[in-house]
């Protein structure tokens, strides 16, 4: 008798155990939160711990509690690499959203596939989802959508001749590699073809060479501080051709390092939270990116920007996932896969086993600076 009442109580307390660890989703996160990339992890972090702690007070994802666990990279490929580990290990997490940064998150897609874990990359580069990996999906555009972007607006500028100017990053690189085969495509010439390191604080070589060979337009791919110098020193030298910049920099901290006269008039593709305010109100993505914004500045006190909403559509797409599926990464992993026509920060996402990213031209518009602000470009 007693042997069956213990036995009784260890299967209880063994199906309590069970049910507890069913209702908790938990989640890591790796932010370049400090260091040069923070404009991109800063603004990702506080956005995803605003949204579960906005969805726990709420009673979870499908009553299932989320409990997240952050870690700051500072931007290095190396430290992802240790700290993925430890979230895989240590944490136990079902699914990890980021890095930051293109360089981080291939450093870290080895592990996350060996170890069978869902990563939400916060990083642009195509290189990330393509070709595709089982358990690896992005919430950015990819590069090669966001240089189709600048290059149909391009023609319809009537600008033939283009000079490069990218940073020697994985997201220089990419973009790089990406906008000399559109280029081509679409019967481009590329005049010149300049490349700039990622500490680097003054370009004016590179730009003396691009402006002898007067290209219609320069495009400068790459993540601040960079590109928010290159927009000073062509200012400094008097340089009038059009620029350009990638995504990457789609935030008013561009504004704010490259200052407002050296910036006005840049050009770039952006997410349509940049210029919400300014979009029709039956805009499909009006309502989430006002609502967005609107808890954000409460919360933090400044504007929302592109990069955070990357990590809010990380958590949207994990939220989808859970609410059709559970809690274990590999049900996350199928549902994600899954989602189709969901309306997010950055457009609206339909997955596949064959795109992994799930957004298409509509992800961008493009934008200008116009007195110390973004204006959609006509």
């Amino acid at each position: 008798m007693k042997r069956t009442v213990a036995a009784l109580i260890v299967c209880l307390l063994l199906t309590t155990a069970g049910t507890a660890l069913a209702d908790t989703l938990r989640i890591g996160a790796l932010f370049a939160v400090t260091g040069p990339a923070s404009f991109l992890g800063e603004p990702e972090k506080n956005t995803l711990e605003m949204l579960v702690k906005e969805i726990n007070s709420k009673g979870g994802i499908n009553k299932n509690k989320v409990e997240l666990v952050v870690y700051d990279t500072q931007g290095d490929a190396t430290k992802a690499k240790q700290l993925v580990n430890k979230l895989i290990k240590n944490d136990k997490v079902a699914v990890i959203v980021g890095p930051s940064t293109t360089g981080e998150t291939m450093a870290i897609i080895d592990d996350v596939e060996k170890a069978g874990i869902p990563l939400v990359s916060c990083a642009a580069g195509i290189k990330i989802t393509e070709p595709v990996k089982k358990w690896v999906f992005k919430t950015p555009a990819n590069d090669h959508v966001a240089g189709e972007k600048i290059l149909n607006y391009m023609a319809q500028q009537k600008q033939k001749s283009i000079a490069l100017l990218t940073v020697s990053d994985g997201f220089g690189s990419s973009g790089r590699e990406q906008l000399k085969a559109l280029a081509a495509q679409k019967g481009f010439k590329i005049v010149a073809d300049e490349v700039y390191g990622p500490k680097d604080t003054d370009m004016t070589p590179q730009l003396t060479k691009i402006k002898g060979t007067k290209p219609d337009a320069i495009i400068c791919w790459g993540t601040n501080p960079g590109p928010a110098v290159v927009t000073k020193n062509m200012k400094q030298l008097g340089i009038k051709i059009p620029l350009y910049q990638s995504h990457g920099v789609a935030s008013k901290k561009f504004i704010e390092l490259a200052g407002a006269d050296a910036s006005e008039g840049v050009t770039l593709p952006a997410g349509k939270l940049a210029v919400y305010d300014k979009l029709k109100k039956n805009d499909p993505q009006y309502k989430l990116l006002s609502e967005y914004d609107k808890a954000y500045r409460k919360a933090y006190g400044v504007e929302a920007s592109t990069f955070g909403g990357y990590a809010y559509d990380a958590f949207q797409l994990i939220a989808e996932a859970v609410r059709k599926g559970g809690v274990t990464p590999d049900k996350i992993r199928t549902g994600i896969e899954q989602v189709k026509k969901l309306v997010a920060v950055s457009g609206i996402f339909t997955m596949s086993e064959k795109d992994h990213n799930g957004l298409d031209l509509s992800a961008f518009v493009m934008v200008r600076v116009s007195k110390g602000d973004w204006e959609i470009a006509q």
